[in-house]
């Protein structure tokens, strides 16, 4: 197996890392998924200015207009991995909506919502998870009733990210009550602003109200801002949710958690001896570093069949599932290689990096239910991806609906 990229490519890392060497003093410190402040703007301005951003985005819609070549956006994901820099926003309306709208969307949409949203003008939330529907996503109940031109929305979201500072919501409907579950749902985008919603921020056991509770009381939203057509929400959703899926499984953020860690195996010692050169702590370092790099090149297996424009079926499917956990295990290392530093919390003098690592350590378990559980995933990985039966329903009792 050749992985050399070829001469052609090397130039181009060449000119990544020059761009990098010059600029590194302009990222911000750190890259949030929450409302970028002005650091975070100007940096994303600068990246996609240079085609390092939005690369691929047509000029017209803001971004760089770049022609696709899945080597050039591999090289540019390693160079600032390897350079502990921001590859610029990471929230949910530049890495699930944009794409979304870029394959579905009208354009008047793509107009009106790729530029700001890219350069983080424009903050969105994921109207989906719902109370009561667990890992039943299609099994929805928030209506959208029909008046003029106009949808009349009631109902309920839950475990809705940063909805308490975003401007917009890409959101799951119920169009047709009377469909069939996977039918009759609409996909519509309107304003928090709109008069009828309410948030309420849900605490977790992180200590930060990361999730929200949403809830929808005759809120007024026009028809034309649906996207794809109408009752084709569920298919429009699942183009959403694969690329959630291939964030939440990203090998690059792997990648730099465990350069990290082995910084701070390098910092910390016990007795006097660094845990880098404790054999207990060399041997679980040394099986995740496997796992990340196991990752890393399934990556590479991706990309490969992306460039012959073939489906990766069952390989695609796996990226969510081991990523989220390996981030989890990635976390729960850095926590014992704090020792006794790694229970502490909130606001203590004494916390390394902020809290940083008892903060993903914690949030990282959401990452494993959320866009999908771990339990779903491996369903639709045995089911789809190896052909096995169907998990068996529990059997309803009689005279159930």
């Amino acid at each position: 197996m050749d992985l050399a990229y070829g001469a052609e490519y090397e130039a181009f890392r060449e000119d990544v890392n020059r761009f990098i060497e010059e600029n590194k003093d302009a990222s911000p410190r750190q890259s949030g998924t929450g409302r970028p402040n002005a650091d975070q703007r100007k940096w994303q301005d600068l990246l996609i200015k240079n085609g390092y951003a939005a690369r691929t985005i047509p000029s017209e819609y803001g971004g760089y207009g770049a022609e696709p070549d899945i080597l050039k956006s591999r090289i540019i994901a390693e160079e600032f991995t390897k350079a502990s820099l921001p590859l610029g926003l990471a929230s949910q309306g530049v890495s699930m909506l944009v794409p979304t709208l870029l394959e579905l969307g009208t354009e008047e949409q793509k107009k009106q919502w790729i530029e700001p949203t890219i350069r983080g003008e424009v903050v969105w939330c994921q109207g989906y998870s719902e109370p009561g529907s667990g890992s039943d996503l299609a099994s929805l109940q928030t209506k959208a009733t029909e008046d003029g031109d106009d949808f009349i929305i009631n109902g309920q979201k839950i475990w809705t990210s940063t909805a308490q500072v975003s401007d917009m919501i890409f959101c799951l409907v119920r169009t047709e009550p009377d469909a069939r579950k996977h039918e009759g749902i609409s996909y519509l985008i309107f304003s928090m602003d709109t008069p009828g919603i309410e948030v309420r921020p849900l605490m977790t056991m992180t200590g930060y109200a990361e999730f929200n509770e949403v809830f929808f009381t005759d809120v007024r939203v026009p028809k034309n801002q649906i996207v794809a057509e109408r009752g084709q929400g569920w298919f429009v959703a699942n183009a959403t949710l694969k690329h959630e899926r291939g964030m939440l499984g990203d090998p690059n953020q792997a990648g730099t958690r465990l350069a990290a860690i082995i910084d701070l195996m390098h910092d910390e010692t016990v007795s006097g001896e660094r845990l880098i050169d404790n054999p207990l702590f060399r041997d679980r370092l040394v099986q995740l570093q496997a796992r990340v790099a196991a990752m890393q090149f399934h990556g590479m297996r991706l990309l490969t069949a992306s460039a012959k424009k073939e489906d990766p079926g069952i390989a695609r499917l796996v990226v969510k599932l081991m990523g989220c956990e390996l981030n989890h295990q990635l976390a729960a290392l850095a926590i014992d290689a704090l020792g006794e530093l790694g229970v502490l919390y909130e606001r203590s003098p004494h916390l390394r990096s902020g809290g940083r690592w008892q903060r993903s350590y914690m949030f990282d378990l959401g990452l494993i239910i959320g866009g999908g559980t771990a339990q779903i995933q491996k369903n639709i990985i045995s089911e789809r991806g190896l052909g096995m039966p169907r998990e068996p329903k529990p059997a309803r009792k009689e005279g159930a609906a």
